[in-house]
C-alpha cells in the first residue's frame, strides 16, 4: 500500500483566504434533516456535532465516501445550490458543500461544528479572542442557528445552536466520528482560545501513547486533542476529525481505488487502537480510527 510522510500534510492544512471566498453558499437556507428525531432537550455544550466538508468536487466525494464508508448520500437543495447529508446507517452525521475555487492547491476541507448554547454570545467571544467570522450566524429549518468562524490561528471551525437537542454521549460507532485532533502552533496557546471562546475544559494530556499536549472537554467527557504541528517549515495549523471503522486494513484497501491516497500508514496507537491518514479524492483529509481494545479515547478521560 503507497503511504507517505506525515510531512505531506503541509500543503493540506490551512489555504485560510480560499475558503474564506468559499463559505458563502453556506448562508443560504436549506431544508437540513434535524439534528436529532425524533427532538430532544438534551444539550451538550462543546461537543462536535457535525461535520462538513467543502470541495470542489461533490461528485467525487460523494462516490469517495459512501464507497469507503458505507455512508449514504442525499441530495438537498439550496436555493438552487446543491448539499449532500451524509448518513450512517440512517443518522445524518455530515454534509457536503460544494465550493467553487478556482486555483491553489487546497481544494477540499473539513470543518467540525461544536454544539453551543448561545450562539451569539459565543460568535461574540470568538472575535473577541482573536478570531474572525467567516460566516456569520444563520437560522436554517429544522437544524437550529449555526455560523462559522475561525480560531486565532485561522482554523475554521463550526458553531451550531440545534433546535432539536444535541446528540446523546454514547459509543461512536463505525461509520462516526470519533475524535477531533487540532494541531497548532503553541497548543497551550490555542488550548487557552477554546476555553475562553468555546467554553471548553482544558487538561493536560497525561497519556505518554499519545500525541496531545492538550485535551479539550465538555460535560466530563474528552472532545478532542491539541497537539504541537508536525515537522516542516510549511506545515500549517489545522484540524483532523477522525472517523471510526470496523477493519482499518480493510478500509485502507478501497482507498486507491476511489481515488484517494494514505498519507500516514496504519500503526497502533493509544489503548491498543490502529489509526491512519487518508487523502480523499478530492484533497480532504480525515484519520481513521479501529479499536482494537474497545478503547474509546472520549470515555478513557
Amino acid at each position: 500500500m503507497h503511504t507517505i510522510s506525515l510531512s505531506r500534510l503541509s500543503p493540506l492544512l490551512a489555504g485560510t483566504a480560499m475558503l474564506a471566498l468559499a463559505l458563502a453558499p453556506s448562508a443560504h437556507a436549506a431544508k437540513f434533516p434535524p439534528l436529532n428525531d425524533p427532538a430532544s432537550t438534551d444539550r451538550v455544550p462543546g461537543k462536535l456535532v457535525w461535520a462538513d466538508l467543502f470541495t470542489t468536487d461533490p461528485d467525487s466525494a460523494t462516490k469517495f465516501y459512501t464507497g469507503l464508508l458505507g455512508w449514504t448520500a442525499m441530495p438537498v437543495e439550496q436555493k438552487g445550490k446543491g448539499y449532500i447529508i451524509f448518513s450512517n446507517g440512517g443518522r445524518p452525521v455530515a454534509g457536503l458543500s460544494p465550493r467553487s475555487v478556482k486555483g491553489g492547491t487546497h481544494p477540499a476541507r473539513w470543518i467540525g461544528y461544536y454544539s453551543v448554547a448561545d450562539i451569539d454570545a459565543t460568535v461574540a467571544a470568538v472575535t473577541k479572542d482573536g478570531g474572525m467570522v467567516h460566516a456569520a450566524a444563520h437560522k436554517f429549518p429544522d437544524r437550529g442557528v449555526q455560523a462559522i468562524v475561525a480560531d486565532a490561528d485561522g482554523n475554521p471551525i463550526g458553531l451550531l445552536q440545534s433546535s432539536t437537542g444535541d446528540p446523546a454521549d454514547t459509543e461512536p460507532k463505525p461509520g462516526d466520528w470519533n475524535w477531533f485532533e487540532l494541531y497548532a502552533k503553541s497548543p497551550k496557546v490555542t488550548s487557552d482560545f477554546y476555553h475562553n471562546a468555546i467554553g471548553l475544559d482544558v487538561t493536560p494530556e497525561t497519556n505518554s501513547d499519545r500525541k496531545s499536549d492538550f485535551v479539550l472537554k465538555s460535560s466530563g467527557q474528552a472532545r478532542g486533542g491539541v497537539a504541537p504541528l508536525p515537522d516542516g517549515n510549511d506545515v500549517k495549523p489545522s484540524w483532523l476529525g477522525v472517523i471510526r471503522v470496523a477493519d482499518l486494513d480493510a478500509t485502507l484497501a478501497k482507498v486507491p481505488g476511489l481515488g484517494g491516497e494514505v498519507l500516514v500508514a496504519p500503526h497502533s496507537v493509544e489503548f491498543g487502537s490502529r489509526f491512519a491518514i487518508i487523502l480523499d479524492s478530492t484533497g480532504g483529509t480525515v484519520g481513521l480510527v479501529q479499536y482494537m481494545d474497545n478503547a474509546n479515547p472520549a470515555n478513557s478521560q
